[in-house]
């Protein structure tokens, strides 16, 4: 086989080898690694095909593979990938502004979410980004004691808090305009992983349920699996489904907006994703524009429409931060808004990763 050949051959079977290995329904790391860089396969697969015709559409024996893999790589890729783009129904309406509605006012809050990175130093620049977008509810992850009080001036506009700083890259610190009516840090799966609840108050007497997550992801350098991570993810979303009213859930889940674990979250929690029908809005890695992915996250129930979503300029940080607003309006579930349900063996599933990570 000509050298030119067997390099083509051997590329094809890697990129869509990587491209289905997440299919494999087992937690260790170097599985779970493969749910992250799709868009980057994506435009391997692509490359592949070009390859392919440029050496001359060879169909005969082993060749055959390389249209056939890669064909197959990017229709699953454009599966796992569309949903996000404009052209996919929107799961979360947008909002339709009434000039002056004092009912708008009230019932509208901006969240800024924000992985920091423990050992950056750029502490004014992340101040000063809640001090021009002045959110409602400001979400700091990876906070420490330095961290904490290099934000502190943002007490004085942020007078109801939970800071729980802690030195192991998981620390949170989470700053509210609005009343929090009840309050728990929580450690749901492991002992040294928090995260937080917090009850708030809009100013139109309107409660919501807010969750703050940041857990372990699968790698050499954290934990060889990602059951401890599906798991939480599995508590907060069982948890979120029981709740009447208007629900939250922000942070950095360290996993993707397509993958398995991640969908089975929408479904257990009955949350949707306004990215769905808008974009990806990669926050991971941002110092490598080549290397990213939705890694930070927020989820809602159906009382709500988006006035706005955005990626904000890195701080920093390994991650953009997100600002999201959102306006209360009620049970939309009359307008047609498709709530995910769990599918097929999606609850024994769930029960199986909280069994296994006790």
């Amino acid at each position: 086989m000509p050298v030119p050949d067997l390099v083509l051959l051997t590329f094809s079977i890697c990129i869509t080898l990587a491209s289905f290995i997440n299919l494999i329904r087992l937690d260790y790391w170097w599985i779970r690694i493969w749910d992250f860089p799709h868009l980057q396969l994506t435009a391997l697969a692509a490359l592949g095909l070009l390859g392919w015709l440029a050496v001359g559409h060879h169909m005969d024996g082993f060749l055959l593979i390389v249209p056939v893999g890669l064909l197959a790589t990017l229709l699953y890729q454009f599966w796992l990938i569309y949903p996000f783009t404009p052209f996919h129904k929107k799961q979360i309406l947008s909002f339709s502004h009434h000039k002056g509605s004092t009912s708008e006012k009230e019932n509208t809050i901006r969240f800024l979410t924000a992985n920091v990175f423990m050992e950056n130093t750029h502490m004014p620049e992340v101040k000063a980004l809640a001090e021009k977008h002045k959110p409602d509810v400001v979400l700091v992850l990876e906070a420490n004691q330095k961290w904490q009080d290099a934000l502190a001036d943002l007490e004085e506009y942020y007078p109801h808090r939970i800071l729980y700083p802690l030195e192991n890259t998981y620390g949170l610190l989470f700053y509210s305009r609005f009343p929090i009516r009840s309050r728990e840090v929580r450690f749901l799966i492991q002992d040294d992983i928090p995260s937080i609840y917090a009850q708030l108050e809009l100013p139109s007497g309107q409660l919501c349920d807010f969750y703050g997550v940041h857990p372990m992801p699968p790698s050499p350098t954290e934990h060889y699996r990602s059951t401890e991570r599906d798991a939480e993810l599995i508590l907060v979303g069982k948890e979120a489904r029981t709740k009447s009213g208007p629900v939250v859930v922000a942070g950095d889940l360290n996993d993707v907006a397509w993958s398995h674990t991640t969908r089975l979250f929408q479904r257990i929690s009955g949350l949707l994703d306004p990215r769905i029908g808008r974009g990806l809005y990669n926050t991971f890695h941002a110092r490598y524009f080549f290397l990213r992915w939705p890694l930070d996250h927020i989820f809602v129930s159906c009382h709500f429409q988006l006035q706005a979503i955005q990626r904000l300029p890195n701080c920093g940080s390994d991650h953009f931060p997100m600002l999201v607003t959102l306006t209360y309006v009620g049970d939309q579930t009359h307008k047609g808004i498709e709530i995910p349900q769990p599918e097929g063996d999606d609850l024994a599933e769930a029960n199986e990763k909280l069994n296994e990570a006790e």
